[in-house]
C-alpha cells in the first residue's frame, strides 16, 4: 500500500470537511477498503476515521422506527434485541452475512457505502423503506437506501458525505423475508438475493448479486426483462432461473411469517 493520512475528527463538521478532499476516504470496519487498498485497487490519500463522532447509537425512533447508527457493527445489529423483537428479517438475514468475524468488524454504514451487489442488507432494506441519514459540507440530507446506489461499486454520495444513520419504518402489519443462494458455503457471495415485503395484497420485490444494484421488481413476472450478466457464480440464464425460483420462495417464507 502507498502512504497514507489517517485522520480522527471529533466532529461531523471536521469529518466532512476532511472528506471534501481529492483521494480522501472514510474509515468506520475497513473490512472491504483495507483489502481493496491492498489489492491496489483502491490507493487513498487520506483515511477519515468515524470512530470518535457518536455514530454507535441504535434504539427506537419517536415514530416506531429503528434508527441504526453507521458505525453500528452488524453483529452488534444482528444481536440486538429491539432487532429481534421488531425487525426479525434484519437478524436472521444478518446470520448468513459473511462469517462472525467480519460482522464484528464490519459497520453498517460501510457495508452500505461499498455498494457491493453481493451484499445482503443494501436489497432487505430497500424493500422494508429504510430510509439513509447522509451528512456532507452542505449539511444533511436523507435518502432512501434504494436511492444509494447507480450501479456495481458506485453510489449517488458526493465527495465529502457520509452516511450517518438508517431509519427503518416499524413493522406494523408487514412481513418480510430475505433469500439468497450461494454456490458454495453459505457465507460466501450470493449468486443471487432477493427480499419480499408484503403489506396485505402488495408486495414488493427487491433483488441483487445477478444485477450491479439492488433492483426492485414490478411483479414476480417482471424477472423476464431483467439485465442480467454472468459471472463465477453462474450464467446469466442460470442466474435468471434462480431468480424466479427464490421470488417465489421468498413470497411463500413472508407469508409463513405473517401465519
Amino acid at each position: 500500500m502507498q502512504p497514507f493520512e489517517f485522520a480522527e475528527p471529533s466532529t461531523l463538521r471536521e469529518a466532512t470537511a476532511l472528506l471534501d478532499a481529492e483521494g480522501a476516504r472514510p474509515f468506520s470496519g475497513g473490512t472491504a477498503l483495507m483489502l481493496m487498498m491492498k489489492a491496489g485497487v483502491l490507493r487513498p490519500a487520506r483515511l477519515v476515521s468515524l470512530r470518535r463522532l457518536g455514530l454507535d447509537q441504535l434504539e427506537i425512533g419517536s415514530a416506531g422506527e429503528l434508527r441504526i447508527g453507521a458505525m453500528v457493527s452488524l453483529r452488534t445489529l444482528e444481536k440486538s434485541p429491539l432487532a429481534r423483537g421488531g425487525w426479525p428479517v434484519i437478524t436472521r438475514t444478518l446470520r448468513t452475512l459473511s462469517n462472525v468475524r467480519v460482522r464484528n468488524v464490519a459497520r453498517l454504514g460501510g457495508h452500505l457505502a461499498h455498494a457491493d451487489p453481493h451484499t445482503d442488507l443494501p436489497p432487505l432494506l430497500s424493500a422494508l423503506g429504510a430510509v439513509a441519514t447522509i451528512a456532507g459540507p452542505g449539511g444533511e440530507r436523507r435518502t432512501p437506501v434504494e436511492s444509494l446506489y447507480a450501479g456495481y461499486l458506485e453510489t449517488t454520495l458526493q465527495r465529502g458525505e457520509l452516511i450517518t444513520r438508517v431509519d427503518v419504518p416499524a413493522m406494523g402489519g408487514r412481513r418480510a423475508a430475505y433469500l439468497k443462494c450461494t454456490t458454495r458455503s453459505v457465507d460466501d457471495w450470493p449468486a443471487v438475493g432477493v427480499a419480499v415485503v408484503l403489506d396485505g395484497e402488495q408486495q414488493t420485490i427487491v433483488v441483487s448479486a445477478a444485477t450491479d444494484r439492488p433492483v426492485r421488481l414490478a411483479s414476480a413476472a417482471a424477472v423476464e426483462q431483467l439485465e442480467i450478466e454472468g459471472d463465477l457464480h453462474g450464467s446469466a440464464a442460470y442466474k435468471k432461473q434462480l431468480i424466479r425460483v427464490y421470488v417465489r420462495r421468498a413470497i411463500h417464507e413472508a407469508r409463513d411469517a405473517a401465519r
